[in-house]
């Protein structure tokens, strides 16, 4: 196998495994060629794997649920039904059989868990709709197929988890959580010591072995074969440790995630790699490499902290200065944007951004709507905010006071306007979309603060509150719709299309995207105040409809132009 991928394969194993790099290259030209051998598929250009007509929903199988359905059925019902014409791809979070965290704790990778249906209903997905899913490859269940070998002391897995001697120095290594590193476990050759980042049930594999990786590799293709062209590499920032670095982004990392890069490239060239790095944003876009050798899309981390800082304080700043920082290594590379997710709202994004001060108001925020915190191990052995745990139509509110619900749809709607307009792919929790609260009773039962956004749905229910056109689900579900609907088909949206950040007041983000004859200008006002804004062009407003004329236009609390400056 030859070519610019082909050479990656071997360069990246040797950085990898030294001398063993060859053999692994091997391994791996033989794996791709007999996956692409079963796959007859056009690659797609590089730079068009992600347009202006794509947007993600982020979703368990089971968020709305049915009596006596399947409910990988009941989402591809919903897909095709109630939430048709809204998003081109739907991010099936982990489906396969788990211990905890959600799924997040992967017992078996290779099948679907039976509570949720089968592989026929991950694949019916596919019918009208591009597949996300999650590749948990950082870390196993402790409860798993793979672990329980381990225990048993069986070849190769005795080497699959990264072990470590008890007394080992671990006091510099980067945690994400407040739980110990090393926990015991007693296996067939006495007890052994394992690295455990996220918790006790989710322990981390060690890539230090070759077949490890080769194992990873092959399952990374099986997701593909069943039809996901887009892999989340989940908690990528951790892959490979070592006893004396802080143990997160190390070189070997990037490395690894090169070499998979170079693998799917040969295999299956139509995929694109997203990595979950929740860290300090220049660390966070580190992970698109030179522009084609690493991740093809990054999450836009420091969005969803920066906009509720905005929305909190009436002052659109930092917001609008961050945003004229960005940018990609290249048109094969994107953002993917997004205010909420099945996680928290990470504050280690912000870190250098915004002013203690800031984050601490953020956290008294959350606090005070009932939220909760995911809380970090230090260095030196203190510990700190690592997540805000709130649903975000609630953090946005004003936890001082009551409002209307015109207000608070309006202020959810602006919000998400910034998110869908800025450079970059779109994306939508579906509890954000369906205009759901948040549970804070659901994370108290289970102890767990991220259940606060994580609650079922019964379709009964859910569909009797989206029956009512005033109601605050039906309000949200339309308003975030059209924004969707508005972006589709124009080539300013596109992820990779110009943009520029424009003056405006105090409380108000404004940003032109596209070039030449073909830009819009999106506007909103985000301190929930009458202002004034300077339109320079004008044109028509994509969301209503109507003429904005140039000049000097008012803007009422939370409104949003999106003025179409080619009409």
């Amino acid at each position: 196998m030859t070519g610019r991928s082909g050479d990656a394969i071997a360069r990246e194993a040797r950085a990898v495994y030294g001398e063993r790099g060859d053999a692994v290259a091997g391994e791996l030209r033989a794996l791709a060629t007999r996956f692409r051998a079963t796959t007859e598929r056009d690659p797609v250009p590089p730079a068009q794997r992600m347009t202006e007509n794509d947007a993600l929903l982020i979703s368990y199988a089971d968020t709305v649920q049915r009596p006596d359905e399947a409910p990988l059925r009941t989402l591809g019902r919903w897909l095709r039904g109630p939430l048709a014409d809204t998003v081109s791809t739907v991010h099936l979070l982990p489906f396969y059989p788990w211990s905890s965290d959600d799924g997040f704790a992967v017992k078996d990778y290779r099948a679907v868990a039976p509570r949720y249906g089968s592989w026929d209903d991950v694949h019916a997905l596919r019918r009208d709709h591009r597949l996300m899913v999650d590749a948990v490859v950082n870390h196993a269940s402790a409860q798993g197929t793979w672990f329980d070998r381990f225990l048993r002391d069986e070849p190769p897995y005795r080497d699959w988890f990264r072990t470590e001697a008890p007394d080992a120095d671990v006091a510099g290594i980067v945690r994400p959580r407040i739980t110990p590193l090393l926990t015991p476990f007693e296996t067939a050759c006495g007890r052994r010591w394992a690295w455990t980042t996220f918790g006790p049930d989710q322990v981390d594999l060690d890539y230090r072995e070759p077949s490890l990786l080769l194992e990873i590799a092959s399952v990374l293709l099986s997701y593909v074969g069943h039809g996901a062209e887009v892999l989340r590499m989940d908690a990528v920032t951790y892959l490979w440790k070592e006893l004396g670095t802080p143990s997160a982004h190390h070189p070997k990392t990037h490395a690894l995630l090169r070499l998979l890069r170079a693998l799917l490239e040969q295999a299956a060239p139509w995929v694109v790699l997203l990595t979950e790095t929740n860290v300090p944003h220049a660390e966070n876009v580190a992970y698109f490499g030179a522009g084609r050798d690493e991740a093809q899309m990054v999450y836009n981390f420091a969005l969803p902290p920066l906009v509720l800082h905005t929305v909190a304080s009436g002052d659109a700043t930092v917001l609008r200065d961050w945003a004229a920082t960005l940018r990609t290594p290249s048109d094969e590379t994107w953002f993917l944007n997004f205010l909420a997710s099945h996680d928290g709202i990470g504050v280690r994004p912000v870190e250098t951004l915004l002013p203690h001060s800031a984050i601490d108001a953020l956290v008294d925020r959350t606090l005070k709507q009932g939220g909760g915190l995911g809380l970090k191990r230090n260095p030196d052995a203190t510990q700190s905010a690592y997540e805000l745990n709130v649903n975000y139509f609630d953090a946005l509110g004003d936890p001082d006071r009551e409002e209307r619900l015109d207000r608070q749809v309006a202020r959810f709607a602006a919000a998400h306007a910034v998110m869908a307009a800025l450079p970059g792919v779109p994306a939508v929790y579906v509890h954000s979309l369906l205009g759901s609260r948040g549970a804070p009773e659901l994370a108290a039962r289970q102890g767990v603060p991220r259940a606060v956004n994580r609650a079922k749905l019964d379709e009964a229910t859910l569909s009797a509150e989206l029956a009512d056109p005033l109601g605050r689900r039906a309000r949200i579900l339309a308003a975030l719709r059209g924004l969707l609907r508005a972006r589709r088909g124009r080539p300013a949206f596109h992820p990779s299309a110009p943009s520029t950040v424009l003056d405006a007041p105090k409380g108000v983000f404004s940003v032109r995207r596209g070039a030449e004859d073909r830009t819009v200008a999106c506007v909103q006002e985000l301190a929930g105040r009458d202002a004034t804004v300077r339109v320079e062009r004008g044109g028509r407003e994509l969301l209503s409809g109507r003429p904005i004329e140039p000049g000097t236009v008012p803007m009422g609390p939370y409104e949003v132009l999106w003025i179409d400056e080619s009409a």
